[in-house]
């Protein structure tokens, strides 16, 4: 077993190693003056199972082209297996054709890395369930909550808690999370979207009054719709509201949005590298996830459960 990394999010890559107890394979991944990219490993890895770990954030097109050339070196040097580790998956979000005309990249980009030979796809939290049937080999998707509620239970377990889902298609993943929290009761803000990267919420769907809240959702981007949520369930009558998401792509303005917001605190994922603004912030705090990539890292190379990891 090797563990090899991309420039994506190298702190996350280390810690999992770290984990593992286990050195980053010898590679370098520079880039020509044109920005071409291009990758060399120094050891050998012929026969060898190998985790490449790379999220396809932003710039997302960099770090897609960058995991797949990398792929491409492993398989060229005879590795026995290649492991694509994905924290963070781009591109998910157009999982669908949400009007005429329009692509469905998650398909496309599932196609990409499958051609460049990978051999299996670990993730965490993607966006919809069914983009691992994008893929037409092994897709192991893992969950965040767990990590999350073990989190909630020892920062906020005092409070009367409330699980709420930012809309209707994150029920769901709302409702996994409040049974860990010894079935705390669900409630869902109905919004209305206008366009993309803008919402608008309309009501909430439950109760919340006395209650201190837990939002969570999969991606933060412009954090609008939290921001909002924050809002709408503070007049509805919650004492406090926290959010807990997976992957905090924040662009844009979306650190400032958050700071000055009514939300007592934004806690996301490492599974993108945190930029020097959100280090920066008193509302935002990471939580890591190499334990949780690293153990199921561990059980795939030792060919054994790793559904058994959410029991």
């Amino acid at each position: 077993m090797k563990i090899m990394s991309g420039n994506s999010n190298l702190p996350l890559a280390r810690a999992i190693a770290g984990y593992l107890e286990m050195p980053l394979t010898d590679a370098s991944v520079r880039r020509f003056a044109d920005e071409e990219i291009f990758v060399e490993i120094h050891e050998n890895v012929r026969g060898e199972d190998v985790f490449l770990i790379q999220s396809t954030c932003y710039p997302a097109n960099d770090n897609l082209m960058e995991l797949l050339i990398c792929i491409d070196a492993l398989k060229r040097a005879s590795a026995r297996r290649i492991t694509a580790v994905i924290p963070y998956f781009g591109y998910a979000r157009q999982d669908r054709k949400p009007g005429p005309r329009t692509p469905i990249s998650a398909k496309l980009v599932a196609n990409l890395i499958t051609v460049a030979g990978a051999d299996r796809v670990l993730s965490v939290d993607l966006h919809a369930g069914q983009i691992q049937g994008f893929f037409d080999i092994p897709t192991d998707n893992l969950y965040g909550a767990p990590v999350m509620a073990a989190d909630i239970q020892a920062r906020f377990g005092a409070h009367e808690l409330m699980v709420v889902s930012p809309d209707v298609g994150g029920v769901v993943r709302a409702r996994a999370l409040a049974k860990r929290l010894n079935n705390a009761p669900l409630a869902i803000v109905d919004k209305r979207r206008e366009k993309a990267g803008e919402s608008e919420v309309m009501n909430i769907i439950g109760n919340v009054e006395g209650r201190f809240c837990i939002l969570i959702d999969d991606i933060v981007d412009s954090g609008g719709t939290l921001c909002n949520a924050a809002d709408a369930l503070r007049e509805a009558g919650a004492v406090d509201v926290a959010a807990y998401v997976t992957h905090g792509v924040l662009s844009g303005a979306a650190v400032e949005r958050v700071d000055k917001s009514t939300l007592k605190q934004l806690v996301i994922t490492d599974s993108i590298e945190a930029t020097e603004e959100v280090k920066a912030s008193d509302r935002i705090r990471p939580l890591p996830i190499a334990p949780l990539l690293g153990e199921a890292m561990r059980r795939i190379a030792e060919e054994s459960s790793v559904s058994s990891l959410f029991d």
